[in-house]
């Protein structure tokens, strides 16, 4: 494609309705307009020509920054006017070497791009087609496509959160989609029903709101409580004790929760080798023909027992 650069007036410049990235944090602004202030403009804005404007690809921040700074002029390579898929596609591909766009805005314009593929093609793009044209994986589709699954209004206070400086969000994308995943291995394992799971999904994000919970990756503990269930580790109901916990206790965190459970696997695990110790001996004992004496008999009847009522 062929490429010009050119001194631009920055009125003559407008963004490109089609770019993912449309929050703008105030902070960083100011950091590049400093930067451009000592510097000036170091690498060239790319536009296209539309009519006697331009039209932003990529250099959006550094063209707010020259406006405000009332420079007169700004570099940028002028380049063929796309059409709406290409434009969004262009998008995409600059988007792919920019990783600190916003992932809620690009979902929603990963979702553009599908339909604009499937009215060109009269048909829904497949999975791999998508990501082909966003210039991303197969992954980082599935994974936007579960944000756009989120309820609205959680979209819309995530977007609000995304509005404010990075150091000054609570709730992010990453502390809903690890909350949601979560839960869904514990409904997937019917250790919870899918109301439970709703309760519980509501609950950990509030968590984060609130910073009871701190660590993104806190969810992750529920898997390891559901695998537990899996190989007998932990009981369900116990299992279930810790989640409904979750759910009522605003100050229980996922950690709580691990702990008190890995505290039932491990009392089990130690009382499972004891057993086994114990079974050994008692076979070396009947292999020797060892008679049993009265003390031994009356501690064999009372753990007969206890072994009675905990398997009960």
């Amino acid at each position: 494609m062929a490429e010009n650069i050119a001194l631009i007036e920055p009125h003559k410049i407008h963004p490109n309705e089609e770019n993912p990235r449309i929050i703008f944090r105030e902070d960083e602004l100011l950091a590049l307009e400093d930067s451009i202030k000592r510097q000036g403009i170091l690498v060239p804005l790319t536009v296209f020509a539309d009519g006697k404007n331009y039209t932003i690809l990529d250099g959006e921040r550094r063209w707010r920054c020259a406006s405000k700074l009332g420079l007169s002029q700004v570099p940028a390579i002028v380049q063929p006017k796309p059409d709406k898929l290409q434009n969004i596609m262009m998008m995409f591909a600059i988007h792919k070497t920019r990783r600190d766009w916003d992932p809620l805005p690009t979902a929603q314009k990963l979702q553009q791009l599908e339909n604009e593929l499937e009215r060109r093609y009269s048909s829904k793009p497949t999975e791999d087609a998508l990501a082909s044209a966003a210039s991303i994986t197969r992954g980082e589709v599935r994974r936007y496509r579960r944000i756009l699954g989120l309820p609205e209004d959680l979209q819309s206070e995530l977007m609000e959160e995304l509005n404010k400086p990075r150091s000054e969000q609570i709730l992010t994308v990453d502390h809903v989609l690890e909350s949601t995943r979560a839960v869904e291995a514990i409904v997937k394992r019917d250790i919870v029903t899918v109301e439970e799971g709703e309760r519980l999904s509501s609950a950990l994000i509030d968590k984060f709101r609130s910073q009871v919970e701190r660590s993104t990756v806190g969810p992750r503990q529920l898997p390891k409580i559901a695998r537990a269930v899996e190989r007998g580790d932990v009981s369900v109901s116990s299992a279930q004790n810790v989640l409904r916990k979750l759910i009522v206790d605003r100050f229980y965190t996922t950690d709580d929760a691990f702990r008190e459970v890995g505290a039932e696997s491990e009392a089990s695990r130690d009382l499972q080798l004891a057993a086994d110790r114990l079974a050994e001996k008692i076979g070396e004992h009947l292999l020797k023909r060892y008679p049993v004496s009265r003390p031994l008999k009356e501690s064999l009847v009372i753990l007969g027992k206890k072994i009675e009522i905990l398997i009960s």
